[in-house]
């Protein structure tokens, strides 16, 4: 996370006995904020709420930032042109080394699968927009099952360098205001901030609740956490100052100061160690670890007894020291090992990361950091924002050099798609386990679409605005096929039908078959009220099913094609025990479809390679020479189906089961059948795949419109 200096102001905010500039215990406090972060993503089942260091980092960024305006206090344009200059020569250097060198590990060393998506969060962090990136992402049920990126941790980079572009002008803003009024700055400060960080706060608890995937990026929910650091410098100042060089708000006595220390550092390691991530954040959530880090700078506890002593220790400076650059490190690190590897991270191998992270931490500090953070006389004002630009145009063309070369590779592998799709290979795809196929198959060689085509090899439900994603208050159908035709189909479910459609497409152009799709991204058509994120969220998704329900039993559909995947929670109970209400809530839900004479075709939900693997084509792309280890016994990856297991609990001649697991394991499931690759992460299929199946399903689609029970 980006340091402030920490300055000397005028007014009496002295803030240490060791020298200006310096405060052991906002070093101490940097040290526990990363240490947590580290930590976190190392260890995230033990220290499950360790990314509160990062709030921490945000209390401290705006505590600093805040004081650096007040002890020079913007008048002009020119005064706001210093200060970002300033932060450029702090910041960029750093940020834009890590970048490139992450961009070129992450070429080496990742997947192919991957390459595009990791540069194009460079050049979104390299603009300081990685947050807003990742909050569009976070939406994105498809690509929220893909592996992290080593460069998603710059989101709260963005969010600070978002911070320190609007904040001084607020600054210089209340200045002029004041002196036109009369009135003190840092009484016109204190009305000004405490209005954006009220507001800021308010929204933060409105969106967590609403969105809470996105809630988690976004500016507007995390100002007032940078805020509240700049409200307690404008506070501090306010106070004056004390004889022994503390500036103390309340004139706490020592041993009150002590507490008030001991009491925030409390609060900080208190929801490190209890929230998780299920906790929805930040929200007012976020206030416990937010005051926590506010009250260790109000208090600048240094007598004994207090921690003062402790976190003047050598090693825990050394780590705020170097804070800012362990925390650009560490993550790359943490991504990339395994790659290099092949395997999972063990313990000695989560201890080498710590060392090498901090070993590259304190070169980058020495030979980076401190290099470039001063500006020498007579170098000209604009010549920081020369290199900042040049910096930045660099990184951005490293990743657009990296996306062309994925895009042309990714050219050619549709070609190669629409070969193979042409029927001149007998043994592509799911022919290749066709019932008395001598096909062989193998483990080795090239695959089609290739690892990096696979993630966008999507059903056309998935591009063309056919799901209805949350908060599920929308009602959306797309049609494809014949549009006139005498037979009209109903895709019904959510992302797990929605994969289906390219083999329905198939059969359509064939058929002259009608294709109406009703799809929702993690919600179900059940008649039971599934575990979301809101209760917003619980009802719309529950009212969404009952309209699918009206809108496919009017006499228009000759079939309702469906399958699901059930991956949430029944209200009430654990995942682990959904099994049940999940069932009785499909029964009831395809019972309504039977009373009102709908015919309906269940696909068998596919097998579930995430259950051992993140992403089916990065572990292909790393192992181009041996598939196998990417496969897994049959028991690993197929589930039981509630939906599927209703259907055939009905035992109603109008609910057909189609199963076509055959088609994707045998003892053992495979990642590449027939050289095609099977799946787009790690549950979806992939579009060329599921066109392979088109010729297996029909026969089930057949008889289910016939009425007749497979």
């Amino acid at each position: 996370m980006p340091q402030a200096e920490t300055p000397t102001l005028r007014r009496g905010l002295r803030f240490s006995s060791d020298g200006p500039g310096h405060r052991r215990d906002i070093q101490g406090l940097r040290a526990l904020a990363v240490s947590l972060v580290l930590l976190y993503h190392l260890w995230p089942n033990r220290l499950t709420g360790g990314y509160v260091g990062v709030d921490v980092f945000f209390v401290i960024s705006g505590f600093l930032i805040t004081s650096h305006l007040l002890n020079a206090r913007p008048d002009k344009p020119r005064d706001l042109a210093t200060f970002w200059m300033r932060r450029i020569r702090r910041l960029l250097p750093a940020a834009l080394l890590v970048l490139v060198a992450t961009l070129l590990a992450s070429r080496l060393f990742a997947p192919d699968s991957q390459w595009k998506g990791t540069a194009h969060e460079a050049i979104a962090a390299a603009l300081y927009g990685e947050n807003w990136n990742l909050a569009a992402r976070a939406v994105d049920y498809l690509a929220a099952e893909t592996a992290p990126s080593p460069i998603q941790h710059y989101w709260s980079l963005s969010v600070e360098e978002q911070f320190y572009a609007v904040w001084p002008i607020l600054v210089l803003i209340a200045v002029l205001i004041a002196r036109r009024l009369g009135r003190s700055v840092s009484s016109t400060l204190l009305v000004g901030l405490s209005a954006i960080v009220a507001s800021s706060l308010s929204y933060s608890i409105y969106a967590t609740a609403a969105e809470p995937s996105s809630a988690y990026f976004i500016t507007p929910t995390r100002v007032w956490e940078l805020g509240v650091g700049g409200l307690l410098a404008v506070l501090l100042i306010r106070s004056g100052s004390r004889d022994d060089g503390f500036t103390d708000v309340w004139q706490l006595p020592p041993w009150g100061r002590s507490t008030l220390a001991w009491l925030g550092f409390a609060a900080i390691l208190w929801t490190a160690f209890t929230f998780t991530d299920a906790t929805p954040f930040p929200g007012y959530q976020a206030l416990l670890p937010v005051l926590g880090a506010a009250a260790v700078l109000a208090a600048h506890a240094q007598s004994v007894g207090s921690p003062g002593p402790f976190l003047a220790w050598s090693p825990i400076q050394y780590l705020g020291d170097i804070s800012y650059s362990l925390y650009l490190w560490h993550w790359p690190v943490i991504v990339i090992v395994p790659q290099v590897t092949g395997s999972a991270l063990g313990l000695l191998d989560k201890l080498a990361i710590i060392a090498g992270s901090v070993a590259l931490a304190g070169l980058t500090k020495k030979y980076v950091e401190d290099r470039y953070r001063r500006h020498r006389p007579g170098v000209s004002l604009a010549t920081p924002y020369r290199f900042a630009v040049a910096g930045m145009a660099v990184v951005v063309a490293v990743g657009l050099v990296q996306v062309a070369e994925v895009n042309q590779r990714q050219a050619a592998a549709k070609e190669l798609v629409s070969q193979a799709l042409s029927g001149a290979e007998p043994c592509f795809g799911a022919a290749s386990m066709a019932p008395g196929n001598s096909c062989i198959q193998r483990n080795s060689g090239s695959v089609i679409p290739s690892t990096s085509e696979a993630a966008n090899d999507r059903s056309d439900a998935f591009g063309g605005g056919c799901l209805v994603y949350r908060p599920f208050d929308k009602f959306t159908r797309c049609v494809f096929g014949d549009k006139k035709a005498a037979v009209s189909i109903a895709l019904v479910g959510n992302s797990h039908a929605a994969q289906w459609l390219p083999a329905l497409q198939e059969l359509a152009a064939t058929h002259h078959w009608k294709i109406t799709t009703f799809l929702a991204s993690q919600c179900f058509a059940t008649s039971i009220r599934i575990q979301l994120e809101t209760e917003q969220f619980r009802r719309n998704c529950f009212d969404w099913g009952q309209k699918v329900l009206a809108a496919t039993t009017t006499g228009t559909f000759d079939l309702v094609v469906t399958s699901e995947r059930t991956g949430r929670a029944a209200i009430g109970v654990s995942a682990a025990d959904s099994y049940e209400p999940w069932k009785k809530g499909y029964v009831r839900y395809l019972q309504k479809w039977v009373d009102r004479g709908v015919k309906v075709l269940v696909i068998r939900d596919n097998p579930f390679p995430i259950s051992t693997m993140p992403s089916v084509p990065d572990c292909v792309g790393a192992n181009p020479d041996d598939f196998a280890k990417c496969s897994a016994p049959r028991t690993a990856w197929l589930r039981r189906d509630p939906l599927a297991d209703a259907a055939k609990e009905i035992a109603s001649p109008k609910v057909a089961v189609a199963d076509l697991t055959n088609y994707f394991c045998t003892e053992v499931c495979s990642p590449v059948i027939g050289r095609a690759m099977v799946y787009v992460d790690g549950s979806h299929i992939t579009q060329t795949f599921t066109r392979t199946l088109a010729p297996y399903l029909y026969p089930f689609v057949r008889k289910a419109l016939a009425h007749s029970p497979n």
